[in-house]
């Protein structure tokens, strides 16, 4: 049963160990090379890369993007710091704002609207009729030289803002500000879109046109990965302060500053390599996956540390001793570097290889941003096999001490120094102790099921959570939910009909009306814009303005002398009006304002016959018509969601949602299996995994309690806490294993386990908390959210691992070990 894996240690060890200096030079180019590489990644940010593409919503978003525009939407807001906006400076700064806005080539000009586009009109009702025009009269150029504003320019703009409804929309409801509203061209797989340069570009129209009296506000996904991207910058200088902190402790634990940088210098070109293979592999870097180099190197450093307390034991003493008077003379160092080698080959490449199966599972979810963290990850992860497992025990065997025999000698005098500590941790194996420590935990398990189910599937705070509330981004946003009625925050549903819909059948604008009004008495939705409540507004103003009038009209004459005004850049329907979009605009993004949003409408639509899932019934009814021709009648519709920014994030959440426990469940069962594989105990496997389960459900409470939502960026963070936490796990218990396999009683078998490697377990656990730790004073949100998140995991696992697991042991193994006390 053994000898499989002796022979696989013996082969590696030749292989690896059987020409050093071949190999050194293999890793120094490959080194140089991926250095080169990665030295060419660049920022790589992408709206459709964080949203589920084959999810029903973006289908529907798909369909429309080029008709009715995405959700890629910016909003430049300008506003006055003190008055309204009847001013000639204020209208002049506007006018540029809008010229500046539209000359961004990645803006698309036809969907650009401001007081001054020729798509903002207003319609009034005359004696002969109707009259309308520009909301900004022809003759009112205040950027022209020369010109001078009155007040019958202001009074009459005023009043056409009226007339054209836009007021709280581009038009601030106190009119202290006006509204620049833009969309981004559609992206796909050839043609990305370069969105730190927009962002760079609407930063620096700020920085042009904001002074004393007048300020500009800036909100959109552009906008928002802009800034992402300038504070992931600072990400840099936290990895310096990472690297430095873990080398000054770790040369604290090592007492030696050239072996404390091995263990850098082989966790540091893993990350080289990491980077420079996305490079080669075609991705960037994306902002939101900027912290995984982190974690790359956490883990490396976390195995490195297992290696080079097992070299220095080899090199001293010859083998890992209990007790002083078992010292040998030491190996050399090329003989303890193989020794050291040989010994945590299995349960570095179990740990190793359970993390990198571990983040494979991610890709499960169809989001690219997270299969790009799952591969780049996983490739991280398994080239920490190479570096840690082959490049640093060569290190090893060439880097000794400076004085042997003064290292051998502080050596011995600590050997006893911890084991009263030691001791008293292996009381909680004993079965008493041991039961006491398991009842903790499950209560601990069942506080944090119970409140994990707080945490909420999306957003749980308005403004954008990866930022500070005090971030530019989320006080701008703050600022124009507060003087508009509308904000970047919307979802649009397609209501499909048959062509010409809009003229010819009632019923169909009628359900489209009732669901419009539907929305807006939904809880969270400020406002609500449709194409029947143009209509009706309109049809009254053919009847004297009455607002008796102010209905569809049944006949179809009527209905498209009321429609027949609006063209398909005000957005409204499409060119055979075959699709008409339903807007409504939110307060928030939060998760349980969109759930709320959307249930009401999945209600509305089922109630009213008005779902056809999986038909495009705007495309069947065109064909149907064009065989039926003059006879064709319908009146059926079809309520897609969903388009806009709330329905992207509503399609994210229900993704998010629905891969939760698969993805947690897969990647438990490769810890499983690899934990069977290697060690052949169910028993074992069970202990090993239960403290994962139970640090899983209490990070879930700690989610809810600091208001972090279940989403892209943090779903992964889950998996990826898994992955690591198993590693303290599988060395305390391989240790284990060998002294239960001599014969010895479970309690000796965890005290001596602790006494080789239960400093290396408390070392790494407490350094990795004290690197991503620092995290809290980044000025990215989501980095100090997930610094906590990881400290968490790391400190939590490492305590699993060390109390929990040696009691599931004692209760789990009755029977089989012997009695605990033979010590």
């Amino acid at each position: 049963m053994h000898a499989n894996p002796s022979l696989f240690r013996r082969l590696a060890e030749g292989l690896v160990f059987g020409s050093r200096p071949l190999v050194l030079l293999v890793f120094a180019v490959l080194t140089v090379a991926m250095l080169y590489f990665a030295s060419q990644l660049r920022v790589d940010a992408g709206f459709k890369k964080q949203i589920p593409l084959q999810h029903e919503y973006m289908q529907t978003f798909l369909d429309y993007e080029r008709e009715f525009g995405g959700a890629n939407r910016v909003l430049v807001a300008l506003m006055a710091r003190e008055g309204s906006i009847d001013s000639q400076a204020f209208y002049t700064k506007l006018y540029h704002v809008t010229q500046a806005v539209m000359a961004i080539d990645e803006v698309d000009d036809a969907r650009v609207r401001s007081l001054f586009t020729p798509n903002v009109r207003f319609v009034e009702v005359v004696e002969d009729g109707f009259a309308g025009g520009n909301v900004i009269p022809d003759t009112f150029t205040p950027y022209v030289d020369g010109f001078v504003a009155s007040e019958e320019d202001f009074a009459t703009i005023r009043a056409n803002i009226v007339k054209a409804n836009i007021l709280g929309r581009l038009v601030a409801k106190d009119w202290t500000g006006a509204m620049v509203w833009a969309e981004l061209v559609p992206e796909d797989a050839v043609e990305k879109l370069d969105y730190q340069k927009v962002a760079a570009q609407l930063e620096a129209i700020r920085q042009q046109y904001e002074d004393e009296h007048h300020s500009v506000h800036i909100i959109g996904f552009a906008k928002v990965v802009g800034d992402i991207a300038d504070g992931a910058r600072s990400v840099v200088a936290f990895f310096g302060v990472t690297v430095a902190i873990t080398f000054l402790l770790l040369m604290a634990y090592t007492r030696s500053a050239r072996h404390a940088a091995l263990g850098i210098v082989a966790a540091l070109t893993a990350v080289i390599w990491t980077l420079g293979s996305l490079r080669l592999l075609g991705f960037g870097i994306d902002p939101m996956n900027i912290l995984t180099p982190f974690l790359i190197f956490a883990i490396g450093v976390s195995h490195g540390v297992q290696m080079i307390n097992a070299w220095i034991s080899e090199r001293l003493f010859g083998s890992e001793i209990i007790e002083a008077s078992q010292a040998g003379a030491g190996l050399d160092a090329y003989a303890a570097a193989r020794a050291a080698f040989a010994k945590l080959l299995l349960p570095g490449s179990v740990a190793l290889a359970s993390d990198v199966v571990g983040f494979l599972t991610i890709l499960l979810i169809p989001i690219q941003i997270i299969r790009e963290l799952a591969i780049t990850a996983s490739v991280g992860v398994a080239l920490i096999i190479l570096t840690n497992l082959i490049l640093l025990p060569i290190l090893l065997s060439y880097i000794d001490f400076a004085k042997p025999a003064l290292a051998r000698e502080k050596a011995l005098k600590r050997i006893g120094r911890r084991d009263h500590y030691w001791r008293l941790l292996t009381r909680l194996s004993e079965p008493g102790p041991a039961l006491a420590t398991i009842v903790v935990a499950v209560s601990l398990g069942v506080f944090g099921f119970v409140h994990g189910q707080k945490m909420q599937v999306g957003d749980s705070e308005a403004g954008v959570p990866e930022l500070r509330p005090e971030a530019r981004f989320n006080q701008d946003a703050a600022k124009i939910a507060d003087h508009f009625a509308l904000g970047i925050d919307s979802i649009t549903v397609i209501a499909e009909a048959r062509p010409d819909a809009c003229t010819l059948s009632y019923p169909a604008m009628e359900l489209i009306d009732r669901f419009a009004w539907h929305l807006y008495n939904v809880e969270g939705v400020q406002q609500v814009i449709s194409l029947p409540q143009a209509a009706k507004i309109v049809n009254a103003g053919w009847n004297d303005g009455s607002i008796r009038w102010r209905v569809l009209p049944r006949d179809p004459d009527t209905l498209r002398v009321a429609t027949q005004g609006f063209e398909t850049d005000s957005g409204l329907l499409n060119a055979d009006c075959s699709a008409i979009p339903v807007t409504a605009f939110l307060t928030d993004h939060k998760a349980e304002t969109i759930t709320r949003v959307v249930r009401a409408v999945k209600e509305f639509r089922e109630a009213n016959q008005a779902w056809y899932p999986g038909t495009n019934l705007r495309v069947e009814l065109a064909e149907r018509a064009l065989e039926e021709g003059d006879a064709f009648e319908s009146h059926q519709v079809n309520l897609r969601l969903a388009t806009g920014n709330a329905g992207v994030m509503a399609a994210t959440n229900e993704r998010v949602s629905a891969a939760q426990y698969p993805m947690m469940g897969l990647v438990y069962l490769a810890v499983i299996v690899l934990c069977l594989l290697a060690y052949r105990s169910p028993k074992a496997t069970l202990a090993i995994v239960l403290p994962l389960v139970i640090v899983s459900l209490l990070a879930n409470a700690l989610m809810a309690s600091m208001n972090i939502g279940l989403k892209v960026n943090t779903l992964p963070v889950a998996a990826l806490g898994v992955g690591i936490g198993v590693d303290y796990a599988i060395y305390i218990y391989s240790r284990m294993k060998e002294f239960l396999d001599q014969g010895l009683g479970l309690s000796e078998a965890y005290f001596r386990a602790l006494k080789l490697t239960g400093t290396a377990v408390l070392f790494t656990g407490l350094t990795l908390a004290a690197g991503v730790g620092t995290w809290i004073f980044s000025e990215l949100k989501f980095q100090a959210d997930m610094g906590v998140l990881l400290s968490f995991f790391f400190l939590m696992n490492m305590i699993g691992a060390i109390v929990l697991l040696p009691a599931l042991l004692r209760w789990l193994l009755r029977g089989q070990e012997a009695v605990a006390g033979n010590r």
